[in-house]
This record gives structure tokens, C-alpha cells and sequence, in this order.
């Protein structure tokens, strides 16, 4: 050590090694403490920028440091954009291998010439709610080149339960317009029409007409909660022989393995169902036209439509309460669930429809043989109760069809007889005894039967021949034959034919 010192203190060379190494030190060391001085600096800087619980939130403040935009002016900026690139898109400024490569999955199920049928068809969506909506974005994700979208609504907020895209940001916002834009962002190619307006019969023919380039629709999706409306579009599509697919009720509904496809003569427990199929057979319109519907019934413990809350009457009139005159205010339970694969449903038919991929689907509940056999029955049990009243039944002709002995039966008795219940060798006959000129014998050689549908029920063939015997014949009163329940039941019944007649 002792010698150390001297050759240190006579080296020149080691000691400006030792005095570098001792100022690289130092530097490195005042660099460090600089560094963590100038990031303890800014952090303190930023926190105390940012406001505390008890202060007023300012959100510019916040963003002055990177944070998230305002957020309107994001959303302002999302819309825009995408607008933008969806217009360029259906202008062709697309590439078509990204397209094909969005859809490869489709275009191997579907094979090229299945899913080039399916982006040239126009197809268009009445109602953009919950099974619309689930509908229209299964069509748009699937390369369907053009939608035609028609509903008169805006997004509310009980809507976000089942709505496909909606988001907070679009209640009050029109439906279709919601759709259109929240779509573009995922298919920007696709073509898009949207009409908020209300469907309409009046409207029907501009509303339904061709595109603008004059294709016709492919198909027609009814997606309407609304009877009447539902009623004149199945209708209007029937006559025109435009292809349509109709969803019945999803509300009150949670069984998934309930949900069919099928022929609208083959739907059941149904309310929604069973009065558009009544109000359709009326009109002339009986099968042939594809539903979605569940077969589930009510029963204890299961949702119920909701009457409308005691206080909403002390506000006036109900009427007034309805998004337009005639509209439902009462309230449907509805499982967002449930119109989610109601619509997924209907688009899964359109498409395999459009593409021409092979399905088989509940069949039409054709009976017109048991109803023309029906028919006969009916015709003998005239003639045989002219007979025993003096009349003479030669000639005897009933105002009624096949048609009209499968609306009594299907629509207005449910399959069943009205006595027991039973859905098998069923009949129809007068209910209550026939009084004065129940039959016009003005013209020779013709005696015309004044029966009325309205006057009719359904029993078994063998409740029939008894009821035949006890009240048309011996002319006993129907409550001496008939339990209270039965008697109450039946008049229910004509009751509510009688106003659906009305509405003929």
C-alpha cells in the first residue's frame, strides 16, 4: 500500500484515469437525480390536475393529457368516417378479396354460386325491433347486397334489452337509421334504403316497389307487432306473389327448443298467430305462407301480458297513450333473448331460400278433404232437420264452403270440439233451434239455407247427433243439456266472431 501511493502520486496518466472515472461518476449520478426530479415534477404536475372526488369533474382538463375525447365529437368523428368509407365502398372502392374473405365462411357452406345469389338479392325488413333488427344485421354480416329497412320508431331505452346494435348513444334516434349506420361499420358494401315510416296497406305499393335500379324484392321479412299492419302486408305480398316470411309473437316466451318453422296453417298456441291466420283465412289467404313461431304454452308462474297500471287511466284516455292510435299500450314481457333467435331464424330461412340450399320445414296443415267431408255432414243434418220440422229439404242448398268450415273449426274453435274438448271426427251444426223462414224457398226448385257462420259450433260427430236429437229436434233448452260452462263459452266464442266480422 505504502508503495502504491507514491506511484500514484508520480504517475500523470493514472491519475487522469482516476480522474475521469470519478467525473463519469459524477455526471452519470447528477444526470440520474435530474431525471427523477423532472419525472417526480410532471407526475406531481399531473395529478394535481386532475380534480378530486369532491370537485368538479372537467373533462377537458383531463384530455389536455391524452385522455378520451368528448364523447360526442368521438362519435361525431366515428359516424363520419364510416359514412365516408361506406359510401366509397358501395361505389366500388372496395377490395374484393377483403369482401370474400369477410364471408369465406358463408361461401363454403353456401358454395360461390349460393353466396353470389345471396349479395345480388333485395330483400326487405317491416319492423326493425328486436326479431327485425337480429334479422337485418344476420342479413348485412352475410354479404345481403341490398335492405330495404321500413319502421316508424326510434330506439328507446327498454329497447337496448333485445335491439342487435342499438346503444345509449341511440335512443332517440330513428330505428332503421340506428341500423343502417352501426351496420356500415361492419359491411360497408352493403346497399341500404331506410324509410321511417309506418307500413301501411295505403302505402304498400311504394313502399314494396323495386329498387331503384327496378329489381324486385327477393323477399319480404314481417318483423310487425301491430295486427293490422301485419294482417295487410302478409296479404298484399300474398297477392303480388312477392316471397315473405312472418315472425309471430316472441314475447311471453322463454323455451328455445320451442321455435318452429313452419307453414302458417301449421302454427299453434300462438295468440299473436292465431289472429293474423284468422284474419288472413278471412281475407281469402289460408297457407303458404312460412312462419316462425313457438309452440310454448302459458301456465303458472309464466310471464302474461301486463295491464296497463291503474294511474296511467287517471291520465286521460288510453288512447292517447299509445305511440299512435291503436297501438298496444299495454306491456309485453318480452326475454331479450327470445326475438334475438326469432330473428335469426327468419334470416336463416331468407338466406337458404335465396342461395337455393336444400331445407325442410313443418309442413301446411292441409284438412281440406276433412273439411269438404265436414261440409257434406253439415248438409245432410239441414236436410234432415227441414225434414222433421215439415220443410221440404229437395233442393236444399247451404251458404257456406270448405273454406268456411275450416275457418269455424281452426280459427274460431281451435281444432276442438267446444263440449269435450276432443280434436278427433269432429262436426259443425246449428247451436240453438232454427225459428222463422230459415229457409228461402222465393225461388222454384231452389231453397236456400239461411245459416249464418255465426250460428255455428264445433262438436264430435257423435255430440252432433245428440245435440241433433235433444235441441234442434225435440227443441230442449241449451241449459238442459249443456253444463253453464259450456253454454258461456260458446258465446264467448260468436261473440268474438261476431266482431271479427266486423273487421272483415
Amino acid at each position: 500500500m505504502s508503495s502504491w501511493i507514491p506511484d500514484f502520486s508520480n504517475s500523470h496518466r493514472l491519475q487522469l484515469g482516476v480522474t475521469a472515472v470519478v467525473s463519469g461518476c459524477v455526471a452519470i449520478g447528477a444526470l440520474i437525480s435530474l431525471q427523477r426530479a423532472r419525472i417526480w415534477h410532471e407526475e406531481h404536475e399531473l395529478k394535481d390536475s386532475i380534480p378530486g372526488l369532491d370537485q368538479p369533474h372537467d373533462i377537458e382538463r383531463i384530455n389536455e393529457f391524452g385522455g378520451a375525447v368528448p364523447e360526442d365529437a368521438r362519435d361525431i368523428t366515428e359516424a363520419e368516417r364510416s359514412a365516408a368509407l361506406a359510401l366509397r365502398a358501395r361505389l366500388g372502392d372496395y377490395d374484393e378479396g377483403l369482401i370474400l374473405e369477410q364471408l369465406a365462411r358463408n361461401r363454403v357452406f353456401l358454395t360461390d354460386d349460393g353466396l353470389a345469389k345471396l349479395r345480388k338479392a333485395f330483400v326487405i325488413v317491416v319492423g326493425c325491433g328486436g326479431v327485425g333488427s337480429h334479422a337485418t344485421a344476420a342479413l348485412a354480416r352475410s354479404g345481403c347486397g341490398k335492405l330495404r329497412l321500413i319502421d316508424f320508431d326510434q330506439v328507446t331505452l327498454s329497447s337496448l334489452n333485445r335491439h342487435s346494435v342499438a346503444t345509449l348513444a341511440d335512443v332517440g334516434t330513428p330505428k332503421v337509421h340506428c341500423l343502417q349506420r352501426r351496420l356500415e361499420q361492419i359491411t360497408p358494401w352493403i346497399h341500404f334504403d331506410c324509410r321511417n315510416e309506418l307500413f301501411s296497406e295505403a302505402a304498400a305499393t311504394a313502399q314494396l316497389a323495386p329498387w331503384k335500379d327496378g329489381q324486385k324484392p327477393d323477399y319480404v321479412i314481417d318483423a310487425i307487432d301491430n295486427i293490422d299492419s301485419k294482417v295487410a302486408l302478409l296479404q298484399y305480398c300474398h297477392q303480388k306473389g312477392i316471397p315473405v316470411i312472418s315472425s309471430m309473437g316472441a314475447g311471453c316466451k322463454s323455451d328455445p327448443t320451442r321455435i318452429f318453422i313452419g307453414d302458417i296453417s301449421a302454427s299453434t298456441d300462438d295468440p299473436l298467430s292465431r289472429s293474423t291466420r284468422r284474419r288472413l283465412r278471412m281475407l281469402g289467404v289460408k297457407e303458404g305462407i312460412p312462419v316462425v313461431f313457438s309452440s310454448e304454452k302459458t301456465g303458472p308462474g309464466k310471464a302474461e301480458l301486463q295491464p296497463l297500471a291503474e294511474e296511467e287511466f287517471q291520465k286521460g284516455t288510453v288512447g292517447e297513450l299509445g305511440v299512435l292510435p291503436d297501438f298496444r299500450v299495454r306491456i309485453l314481457p318480452v326475454l331479450g333473448t327470445m326475438p334475438a333467435m326469432f330473428g335469426l331464424c327468419v334470416a336463416n330461412h331468407v338466406m337458404l331460400e335465396i342461395s337455393g340450399y336444400p331445407h325442410d320445414y313443418l309442413p301446411s296443415k292441409s284438412r281440406d278433404k276433412m273439411y269438404e267431408g265436414v261440409l257434406a255432414q253439415l248438409q245432410g243434418l239441414e236436410e234432415r232437420v227441414a225434414r222433421h220440422h215439415g220443410l221440404d229439404p229437395l233442393g236444399l242448398r247451404i251458404p257456406l264452403t270448405a273454406d268456411d268450415v275450416g275457418y269455424v273449426i281452426e280459427e274460431v274453435y281451435g281444432g276442438r270440439s267446444v263440449v269435450s274438448g276432443l280434436a278427433s271426427r269432429l262436426a259443425l251444426t246449428r247451436w240453438r233451434k232454427p225459428e222463422g223462414a230459415w229457409i228461402d224457398q222465393k225461388t222454384p226448385g231452389q231453397n236456400a239455407d239461411r245459416l249464418d257462420l255465426s250460428q255455428l259450433v264445433c262438436l264430435t260427430k257423435d255430440e252432433m247427433l245428440r245435440h241433433e236429437k235433444l235441441v234442434l229436434k225435440e227443441g230442449k233448452p241449451l241449459e238442459d243439456v249443456y253444463e253453464r260452462n259450456v253454454i258461456e263459452l260458446v258465446e264467448r266464442r260468436m261473440l268474438e266472431e261476431s266482431r271479427f266480422r266486423e273487421q272483415r
